[in-house]
Parts: structure tokens; C-alpha cells; sequence
């Protein structure tokens, strides 16, 4: 029937991922990527970036609003909080390709708030959606280490059941990646830090993870 939405269940990414494409093309076919309907109201799509061979990749959950104007991962306060936690924790940044489990900014708009884009998580139907894009850039760079920043991206990656309250810290395997594939290890979202009345003790376990993953490399 004409004007029918398909079922939140049917929305994938998967007819956009071309086969076989080098990260360059997969970020230039993601940015006509309609697989679920996030597109609509984000300014671009925001693939990841950073060293295409890094053995780190980071995986946060979704852009922010400056992301979404810039077109790039992590390049808000999130972003240069995440830089200095990973310095602490002896990871190179330039050793890292990071990303998100959602390529599109979900938002909305409060009234009373005036026309400031209020950050709106993506639901797992969502981040489900978007897993074809993930599962190529993990194959692309293949990493020694894979971070997992806050509970969506945990998700994303070990299912629905993943906490990340009581899995962070922890080196766990991908399923699906269980011959020869890198170790995750879950943190906290940068984000989650700035958010926090206690900002110091969050941000000292989220160093602290990532000194976990640092140590993780095979």
C-alpha cells in the first residue's frame, strides 16, 4: 500500500554497504545511506574516522550535535574528553579509528528550550540497523582492541542483555569475531563523565578502563 512505513524491525542498512568497498567508499556510499528513518532529520550521515589500521577502534553511540553540523566523530567537548582520557591511559589517539554504532544524530526539539537539538538515544532497532556499516569498518580496520563506549555501543556489538555497569573493564570477546578477533573491553561514554555531579571519579574509571584495554593488545 503507497505511503505504508515498513516495521521498525525491517529497517537495515544493509542494501547501502557495497561489497568489497575500501573505507573511502564506504563513507561516501553512507552518506546516502536510508536505512532507517534517523536520516530524515540529521543534518549528514557521520561515518567514522581517524587511522584506518589503528589497533584501537572506538565505538561510541551516536553523533551529538556538533557531529551532525561538522560531519565528523567526537569533535565536541565528548570528543576532547575522550583525547585526554585516552592520553592518560597511554593510548595513542593517532593509534585509533573511531566511530559510532548510529551514524545519524537522533534529537529532539523541546520548546521551551528554544531551538537547541536536545540529544535523544537511539533505540536497539535503531542501532541494529545500523550494524552493517559497524561490521564493515570492524572488518576494514581490523583492531587488536575494541573499545565500547557507554551502553549502546555495548549493545551494538554483544546484545541487548550487555550492561555496562557490570561488564566494564572486563576484556570480552565479539560474537561472530570469536577466532582471532579482537577483545572488547566497555567504559563508560565520554558524555557520561560530563554529565556526572562526581565528574572526577567517573572520569578516573574511564581511564582506568582504558588502561584495561591498552593492556589487551595481543
Amino acid at each position: 500500500m503507497a505511503g505504508t512505513r515498513a516495521p521498525e524491525d525491517a529497517y537495515t542498512a544493509a542494501p547501502f554497504v557495497p561489497e568489497g568497498a575500501g573505507l573511502d567508499a564506504l563513507r561516501e556510499a553512507a552518506a546516502g545511506c536510508r536505512g532507517c528513518p534517523l536520516h530524515r532529520d540529521a543534518t549528514r550521515t557521520v561515518f567514522g574516522a581517524g587511522n584506518p589500521h589503528g589497533r584501537f577502534l572506538l565505538v561510541g553511540e551516536q553523533p551529538g550535535d556538533q557531529e551532525d553540523r561538522r560531519g565528523e566523530p567526537f569533535v565536541g567537548p565528548a570528543g576532547k574528553l575522550l583525547d585526554r582520557a585516552l592520553d592518560e591511559a597511554g593510548i595513542e589517539p593517532g593509534d585509533t579509528y573511531v566511530t559510532n554504532a548510529v551514524k545519524h544524530f537522533k534529537f529532539e526539539v523541546v520548546p521551551e528550550r528554544g531551538k537547541r537539538r536536545i540529544h535523544k538515544s537511539p533505540s536497539l532497532r535503531e542501532a541494529a540497523a545500523c550494524r552493517p556499516w559497524l561490521e564493515a569498518e570492524l572488518r576494514l580496520v581490523d583492531p587488536e582492541v575494541i573499545v565500547a563506549l557507554g551502553a549502546t555501543a555495548g549493545k551494538a556489538l554483544l546484545g541487548s542483555s550487555f550492561r555496562v555497569t557490570e561488564q566494564r573493564g572486563t576484556p570480552l570477546v565479539v560474537p561472530g569475531h570469536e577466532e582471532r578477533g579482537p577483545c572488547l573491553v566497555a567504559t563508560v561514554h565520554p558524555s557520561a563523565v560530563l554529565r556526572a555531579k562526581d565528574r572526577d571519579a567517573v572520569y578516573g574509571g574511564l581511564v582506568s578502563d582504558l588502561r584495561t584495554a591498552a593492556r589487551a593488545l595481543r
